[in-house]
Parts: C-alpha cells; sequence; structure tokens
C-alpha cells in the first residue's frame, strides 16, 4: 500500500462546469439552480453522482431509490453536493435474450455519464447481476474516485420448513416436475416463498458473488457483501458510504490506486472460498482489462486451486445469505484467508486503508456456516480452468458445486446445435441418451447466442430424471447462474458460433473429462478434427438486427478475455469535454 492523499483544497474538475463567472458557468449554475440548490454549493466542494440502477422492471434492485436518500445523507454530512444520475440497469431476470449482451452498453453507458457531467466522484447504487461489474467497468475506465453500495440479499426463502433459496430452488423444483416428485400446485405455491423481501437472489448466487468481489476487490466498504437488503444495517452502509466518497474525491482515491493486480488476486482466492458463481471470471477479467491489470484464466485456476470452498451456502452448500450475515459475513472469509497466508494483506481499499486492517479483528459467529478449512466443503474450490482439443483457450467449471464422482468421465456426446434444439428435443423419451452421456450445447457463447446466456446448466431428459439421477456432465459456451449447481463445464472458448472446436462435434462422438488434471478432451484423430474444421462455415445470417445487437456482435471478444469490446480497453481517462457554449 503506497497511496499518498492528494493535497487539498485544490480545484476540481467540475468547476470547469460551475466554477466562475463566464457565461458558460452561469449557464451551467443557472440550469441547476432551478432545482432550489442556493449559490454556495457551487463553491468547489466535491460533486458526487450517485449512480443509481434503481428500476421497477429489476426487481433486485427496486428499493435503491430508498438508498440513494442515505447515500445523500451522508455526502451532506460530509460537506460534498450530492446529485443523483439513473444508470442504465440491465435485471437478469427480465432482459431478453439476456442481461449479458447489455453489460457493455450499461458499461458505456456510465462511463460517459462520469465523464461528460461535471462528477468528482461517484457512488455506484448497484444490485442485479450486471450492474456491479458494468458500473465498476464504466468506473475504471473513468478512474473518477468511485465506491460501491449494493442493494444486498433478499431474506430467506422459506417453504414447509425448509428454506428456499433463489434460483437454485427453482432449478431444483422444476427437475422434480419432471421427474414426478412434485405437482405444479406445489410449485407455484412455492413460488409465493422465493422472494419475500426486497433484494438480490439469497443464495450465493452471481449478485451476492459480485458484491462480495467489489468488497474483495477494495471498493466497497468492509462488511458491504452480505447485509441483508432490509435490514437498518444496508441503510447505514449506505449513508457510511455517502460520507466516505466526498474524502475520496478530497485525497483523490481512485480505482486504479485500488483495482491492482493483487486486488484482483484477492478477489479470486475470495470466490473460491465462498463457492462463487462462475460468472465472476468473465465480469473480473472484463474489469482487469478496463484498468490495464494483466489477468487470464491462468490465474484463476492457479489462484483457485487450493483454495477450499469455506462458506456453506447454496448452491454448494445448505444455508443462505442471511446466515453468511449473522456468522459475521466476507470480513471472516478475508480474515481467514489472510491467516492462510492467501491475502494480499496491504491491498489498498476505499477506506483509505489496508485490507487486513479491516478485517484482522473479525470474528465467527457461527462455524458451521463459515467452516474452518479442515471442515470445508470442498478442500479444492475456486474455478477449475480446463484446457485441450476441445477447448484450446479453457473451459470453466465450478468444482464446489460439482458431483465428486463425475469429476473425471468419457462419455459418449449428444449435441444440441443451439438452445432451440435443446428445447425441441429434451423431453423426448425417444432421445439417445443416458446418465453416462455427455450434454453438449452450442452456439451459446457471446456471438452465438448473442449476448452468452445462462443456458449452460441444462436440465436433463426427464427419462434420466425418472431413475434417480441428478446430474450429468454438459459442456457448452454459455454461462450458467450462479444459482445453479452441477458438473457444468461453461465458456468453452473459442466459441462454436466463432468457429471453435466445439462446432463441429457430433452425436456419438467420445469426449472426455478429467477435472484434476484440467483436462477436456475430444477423442478423435487430429486429422479429423482439421478436415471438420475446414468443413465448417459460419451461419449466413448472424442472428442481429441492427442497433446495439449489431455492435456487439462485430465487437464482442470470447469469453476467455472477459466478452468486453476490444475498443474500450486502454481509454482511461476523465478528461474534462470541451464546453459547447
Amino acid at each position: 500500500m503506497t497511496f499518498k492523499p492528494a493535497e487539498w483544497p485544490r480545484r476540481l474538475r467540475s468547476q470547469e462546469w460551475y466554477g466562475g463567472t463566464s457565461r458558460d458557468n452561469i449557464y451551467h449554475r443557472g440550469w441547476l439552480k432551478n432545482q432550489g440548490y442556493p449559490h454556495d454549493l457551487f463553491d468547489g466542494r466535491p460533486v458526487i453522482g450517485i449512480m443509481n440502477t434503481w428500476s421497477d422492471l429489476t426487481p433486485c434492485n427496486g428499493h435503491l431509490r430508498e438508498l440513494a436518500e442515505k447515500v445523500k445523507a451522508g455526502i451532506w454530512e460530509a460537506g460534498g453536493f450530492p446529485l443523483e444520475v439513473p444508470a442504465f440497469s440491465a435485471s437478469e431476470n427480465t432482459f431478453r435474450p439476456t442481461a449479458m449482451m447489455y453489460r457493455n452498453l450499461a458499461a458505456m453507458a456510465v462511463e460517459e455519464q462520469m465523464r461528460a457531467q461535471p462528477i468528482d466522484g461517484a457512488v455506484l447504487l448497484v444490485g442485479c447481476d450486471k450492474t456491479t461489474p458494468s458500473l465498476l467497468m464504466g468506473a475504471a475506465s473513468t478512474d473518477i474516485p468511485s465506491i460501491v453500495v449494493t442493494g444486498g440479499p433478499m431474506l430467506n426463502g422459506w417453504f414447509r420448513g425448509e428454506r428456499v433459496g433463489s434460483g437454485t430452488a427453482l432449478w431444483q423444483m422444476s427437475e422434480d416436475i419432471k421427474a414426478g416428485k412434485m405437482t405444479q400446485e406445489d410449485f407455484l405455491e412455492a413460488e409465493q416463498a422465493m422472494s419475500r423481501s426486497s433484494g438480490t437472489c439469497n443464495t450465493m448466487g452471481t449478485a451476492s458473488t459480485m458484491a462480495s468481489m467489489a468488497e474483495a476487490l477494495g471498493m466497497a466498504l468492509s462488511g458491504n457483501a452480505a447485509i441483508p437488503g432490509v435490514d437498518a444495517r444496508r441503510r447505514v452502509m449506505a449513508q457510511m458510504s455517502g460520507r466516505r466518497i466526498v474524502q475520496m474525491v478530497k485525497d483523490d482515491l481512485k480505482p486504479s490506486d485500488i483495482m491492482t493486480k493483487q486486488a484482483f488476486e484477492n478477489a479470486i482466492r475470495v470466490n473460491g472460498a465462498i463457492g462463487g458463481s462462475t460468472n465472476a471470471v468473465v465480469h473480473l477479467l472484463a474489469m482487469a482489462g478496463r484498468v490495464e491489470v494483466d489477468l487470464t484464466l491462468d490465474d484463476w485456476d492457479r489462484l483457485g486451486r487450493d483454495v477450499p470452498t469455506i462458506v456453506n451456502l447454496m448452491p454448494s452448500g445448505k444455508y443462505l445469505m442471511e446466515e453468511f450475515f449473522y456468522a459475521g459475513g466476507l470480513p471472516v472469509v478475508l480474515k481467514r484467508l489472510g491467516e492462510a497466508g492467501m491475502l494480499h494483506r496491504d491491498a489498498l481499499t476505499v477506506s483509505g486503508g489496508a485490507i487486513w486492517d479491516e478485517v484482522k479483528d473479525a470474528v465467527n459467529w457461527n462455524e458451521d456456516v463459515i467452516r474452518p478449512a479442515d471442515q470445508a466443503l470442498t478442500s479444492s474450490g475456486g474455478i477449475a480452468v480446463l484446457r485441450g482439443n476441445l477447448a484450446p483457450r479453457g473451459a470453466v467449471l465450478k468444482p464446489s458445486a460439482a458431483t465428486p464422482e463425475l469429476m473425471k468421465h468419457r462419455g459418449r456426446a449428444v449435441v444440441f446445435e443451439d438452445i432451440d434444439d435443446y428445447k425441441a428435443k429434451i423431453n423426448d423419451d425417444a432421445l439417445d441418451i443416458d446418465e453416462t452421456c455427455v450434454m453438449v450445447l452450442k452456439n451459446c457463447g457471446p456471438k452465438g447466442y448473442p449476448g452468452m446466456s445462462e443456458v449452460g446448466n441444462m436440465g436433463l431428459p426427464p427419462k434420466v430424471l425418472k431413475k434417480g439421477i441428478t446430474d450429468m456432465v454438459r459442456i457448452s459456451d454459455a454461462r450458467m447462474s450462479g444459482t445453479a449447481y452441477g458438473t457444468v463445464i461453461l465458456h468453452t472458448s473459442p466459441e462454436a458460433a466463432a468457429g471453435g472446436p466445439l462446432a463441429i462435434v457430433r452425436n456419438g462422438d467420445m469426449i472426455e473429462v478429467d477435472v484434476e488434471a484440467r483436462r477436456i478432451h475430444l477423442d478423435l484423430p487430429d486429422e479429423e478434427i482439421a478436415a471438420r474444421l475446414a468443413e465448417w462455415t459460419p451461419l449466413e445470417e448472424p442472428p442481429v438486427n441492427g442497433g446495439y445487437t449489431k455492435l456487439y456482435y462485430d465487437s464482442v471478444e470470447g469469453a476467455d478475455t472477459g466478452a468486453d469490446f476490444g475498443f474500450l480497453k486502454g481509454c482511461r481517462g476523465n478528461e474534462v469535454p470541451r464546453d459547447s457554449h
């Protein structure tokens, strides 16, 4: 930690708009004064943009308007000038074809909002899966002092005396319907128990994972990740973050000071310890690209391989985020990693201090929720990165959510050319498939869907489920919901739509998977693979309809580098744009 605070007072970038007596200064100030702001607010104090991803169509973020008021209170208290700004909000549960396709658009939008407006610092008010990485990506590109405030998880769901984890229970119950273990009426009754308060998924899904990643990166105050959305302490966290961003502006503490290689390495190890979502891989790779940190899939495998998964939460374990918070939350996990020599203790955080100083006194109040390393859910958690002739640039798997017996497997491929082909065939009893087969789904990657939807955790065929089988090896270039589980190999790169080897897999081909050896292999001679690839042709008409979809399709890179737009990397800066008046 080598950060040295800037001198204060000094002239801030907002003064290019508001500070002075020129026609342009009067123009900018005068219009804003129609909201009733007194003249002394334009005296050079920090102007803080509250980038709010609230939306009625983003249920996870539906309470962020209330939190924004607490953020404002903290900013006022610290002598700042808060201005709330609507930010693009892509909801995982409403956006089609997938919110992932709009992550880059949201990042571009917030980046330009921050760069083009009189903002000295930003509070990133986020929650749902893609809102956290998209706003962090935008803030990283502008490099304006920024702090993350997440909306927090929902309270536990309960159904007939059992915990109901958002997402996880949905996948499980839908399989139970196909297996004849649950009635449709019971399923509808359970629906009412799944989402019983404001907040994000209460499992260790992508939203809670990304909240944890923000805290592990040092971009949120300590303890932010796990506080339930309706807990009064969530509002306190919002207000304290509002206070803190004002001092960050005075100190000129920027994302590039915090989001270093050490910070990303801490986050990768935290992801392994909490049993975090595979989606964290593609998001952290994209964020690292924005701050020009050299982060690769090899880093994910190297750093996560020996990290035990100690957080006993669904989908890997049995508890939910509410219990995680009561047990002590992420500070306890960080402390455990620090004690095990798996944490860069001097990594800088938005507090202005080292991450170790924030967590060294954390107490674990429930050792069944946050377990000792010798009682871990799995001794080798993290994200396994598999390579081979089927995935030359890598594929990922989450060991803590997989079936141990399937971690080394050889089986006959049953191929689905795209998601529509899968839906048309999977419930047909005539489908030639059994539990020893390997399900292969193509054309669902960044270009293929387009957008790389969360369809990688393909539901099993009913005739297999009725045998009592609950897991099979599944391989695709798609993503998987962080709330899902199973022996699911994802993000296969290059993707099928880009001519990767996945594109030429045929029914009956044999596929070998060896997670311990980090190997994924198509059992065909090199000559046969080369001949099939030579015969492969891309779709005559890409699945795009103009507008942003075409920009996305033409510009998106592979999942192995974060599925970001290449032209946005290495363009960091918060230079004040020219005045047009």
